[in-house]
């Protein structure tokens, strides 16, 4: 049915086009009638002689005007006759084409197409739950739930991490925030807030962000997440000797295997000017194939639509670090100049870009 269908409109559509070509009008037959007018014209003239009816010096003048006429007419009869032909191979010509070019579709189709495929209709196809698109829809019917039913813990639980990976991080800490309310008083949860305000500032441990670290270890004396980032305080204030002895202590204080080590030692090296240590490179590896092609397809539109319209200090922060873990240094300077240009006027989001180069080694 679908190979009838397509063959129907691939002829309809060759007509359309070859019709004027195939079937111009002819030119009347004015041509025959004018030739026999100016034969009987002469004709007449030679009458008129014999009677007497016409002086010979007005006779020469009107043959020669007839004749004249009478050649005109003649040569238009005969490229009336050569249209004729021509007529006929421009129909056999068409004809051919009409023909041809739905045998020759079809059998490119049968040579390379798929015609032995069932149908696949769109309500029956499996969505795939790692691209993108599924990722953000998902999100989306959560934030849905969510705004009908905001005491549902959760579903923040679920969307908090979510919001940080994606770089939404104004959302993340709202996010953190309605888990403090709905679950009280946790160290790891006041950590994970205040890093979503760290996040959100771009990378600036605001007075906020201080204030949950400082709570998160009123509860956790030893957490690691709220010392790291009360020592990147201290940095971010000038105080390099204490910063130095924040970091080390909480070294010190680490496993060797601990995930934030890395971090840690490389704050270090830089505040003492060493070389910094050979750090595994972390980014998108461990992922799965489909979570590193989910992850740089999110990038990527958030990089145009920015390149196309602009956006806010926070959404240029979160492309920068995106960019950062993707170990795509000359991307996130790119990014960091535009940022600076399409942000000129604004002197806190300048701050913060700043703050985010020198945290991310920038420059």
């Amino acid at each position: 049915m679908l190979w009838f269908a397509l063959a129907v409109m691939t002829g309809l559509a060759v007509l359309v086009a070859l019709w004027p070509l195939a079937f111009r009008r002819a030119r009347p037959p004015e041509a025959a009638s004018e030739v026999g007018f100016y034969q009987a014209q002469l004709a007449e003239i030679d009458r008129d002689v014999d009677r007497g009816q016409l002086a010979q010096s007005e006779a020469a003048a009107a043959r020669a005007e007839a004749a004249r006429r009478l050649i005109a007419a003649t040569a238009s009869e005969a490229a009336g006759a050569a249209g004729g032909d021509d007529l006929k191979r421009r129909r056999v010509a068409a004809v051919l084409i009409l023909i041809a070019i739905p045998l020759t579709a079809l059998g490119a189709y049968g040579l390379l197409g798929r015609p032995d495929l069932p149908d696949a209709p769109l309500a029956e196809r499996k969505a795939d739950v790692a691209s993108p698109e599924a990722l953000e829809a998902a999100i989306a019917k959560i934030e849905a739930h969510l705004a009908a039913t905001p005491d549902d813990a959760r579903g923040w639980q679920v969307l908090a991490p979510v919001y940080m990976r994606m770089g939404r991080y104004d959302d993340a800490a709202k996010a953190f925030r309605q888990l403090l309310r709905l679950e009280g008083e946790n160290g790891g949860r006041r950590a994970d807030y205040g890093e979503a305000l760290v996040a959100a500032a771009g990378g600036a441990v605001t007075s906020d962000a201080r204030s949950e670290f400082d709570k998160a270890l009123t509860d956790t004396p030893a957490l690691p997440k709220a010392r790291f980032y009360l020592a990147l305080a201290v940095e971010q204030d000038g105080d390099t000797k204490k910063a130095i002895e924040q970091y080390q202590s909480l070294l010190d204080d680490s496993k060797g295997d601990a995930p934030w080590t890395n971090v840690v030692k490389s704050r270090l090296a830089k505040l003492k000017g060493e070389p910094a240590p050979q750090i595994a490179r972390s980014g998108l590896e461990g992922m799965s194939a489909d979570q590193q092609q989910m992850v740089r397809g999110m990038v990527e539109r958030l990089a145009t639509r920015l390149a196309k319209s602009g956006g806010g200090a926070e959404e240029w922060a979160r492309l920068i670090r995106a960019y950062s873990v993707l170990h795509e240094k000359d991307k996130a300077k790119e990014t960091l100049a535009a940022a600076r240009t399409a942000l000129a006027g604004d002197a806190k989001a300048g701050a913060g870009l700043a703050a985010l180069a020198r945290d991310l080694g920038l420059e």
